[in-house]
């Protein structure tokens, strides 16, 4: 029987909404067919938690011991959001050990968690973005000129960082400043993004049986300004799975996020964010370790295929096999 290693946790702020992930991915993998184990990756430790026992892990070789026998992993499932999990810095490491794990490999995912560098790649593509302006901590600060590129309202958003945390929907100038003292809590690099007037839409796509799978669209209708933490985590935004969309456009958008997928050269599952601006869409960012949990928007649509969250995990294993 294979042993699964359920990686979750991690050292960002959403250490909590990773523990959810991972412990839905646990409770859907099918016991007959493999022995998961759940491994929380803490700042302090790394460790295996069964019931109420934790036991180490040796890092020499991602091993633990448990009643004086040695337990190696045949495969890591990533359920970490943020560092190190999604940005590909854990995924390194199993991969010099030879290790197969779930998601694209540890470079694609830094890539892909970087908006800077996605965006970037995608343009060069050809692949309709909002105008965005860089700004490193070190950078002397323009606000006239940032207006000038971006316009108002814009997004002022963290570089590296996911669920929202650090973002801010900016009207005024005066506004700029507390924005970007806001996203430098989260990371060093921040993006400044255009407001784009559309529907915003997510939309999963996913290695299935070998394929390039596009899931079903959800239309997302948030109750505050943008979709923002509470929005996404705290139940005010309507999600719409599948979107009522014009077939024109929403064959545009599926064949838009299949090429993105393709471009970026992802594996495992992936959940990116697109404007629809006069039938047009534009692609804000990718999220390669969604939220799991039976709420989250990435499992939802898995289902609208028909395709189980059992079936979902199962299939994320045998790629990554």
């Amino acid at each position: 029987m294979k042993k699964i290693a359920v990686i979750m946790g991690g050292y960002s702020s959403e250490y909590e909404i990773s523990l959810k992930s991972g412990q839905t991915v646990i409770d859907h993998l099918p016991k007959d067919k493999y022995e998961v184990y759940a491994v929380h990756i803490r700042q302090d430790k790394w460790v295996v938690v069964t019931g109420q026992a934790e036991y180490p892990v040796d890092k020499n070789d991602f091993s633990f011991e448990k009643d004086d026998q040695k337990i190696t992993f045949d495969v890591v499932f990533n359920a970490i959001h943020g560092h190190p999990g999604e940005d590909g810095a854990i995924l390194a490491y199993f991969e010099m050990l030879g290790i197969p794990h779930t998601s694209a490999s540890f470079d694609k995912m830094a890539l892909a968690f970087n908006k800077k560098n996605t965006l970037s790649v995608v343009r060069s593509y050809g692949i309709p973005t909002a105008e965005s302006v860089f700004i490193h901590q070190q950078d002397d600060i323009d606000f006239d000129d940032i207006i000038r590129q971006t316009g108002l309202p814009c997004f002022v958003k963290p570089n590296r960082a996911g669920s929202s945390y650090g973002i801010s929907k900016v009207y005024q100038k005066e506004e700029l400043q507390a924005a970007i003292d806001k996203a430098f809590k989260e990371d060093k690099e921040i993006i400044i993004e255009a407001f784009l007037e559309g529907r915003e839409l997510s939309i999963g796509v996913i290695k299935y049986k070998g394929n390039i799978k596009v899931l079903p669209i959800t239309e997302i209708i948030p109750e505050n300004d943008f979709f923002d933490y509470e929005a996404k985590y705290l139940g005010k935004s309507q999600e719409i799975t599948p979107a009522d969309l014009p077939e024109e456009i929403a064959e545009r958008v599926r064949r838009t996020a299949a090429r993105v997928y393709e471009v970026l050269d992802l594996n495992g599952i992936s959940r990116a964010e697109y404007i629809v601006v006069n039938g047009v869409p534009h692609f804000l960012e990718i999220n390669m370790v969604p939220g799991l949990t039976a709420a989250s928007i990435f499992p939802q649509q898995a289902v609208a295929a028909g395709i189980s969250l059992s079936e979902l995990f199962e299939n994320a294993i045998e790629m990554a096999l």
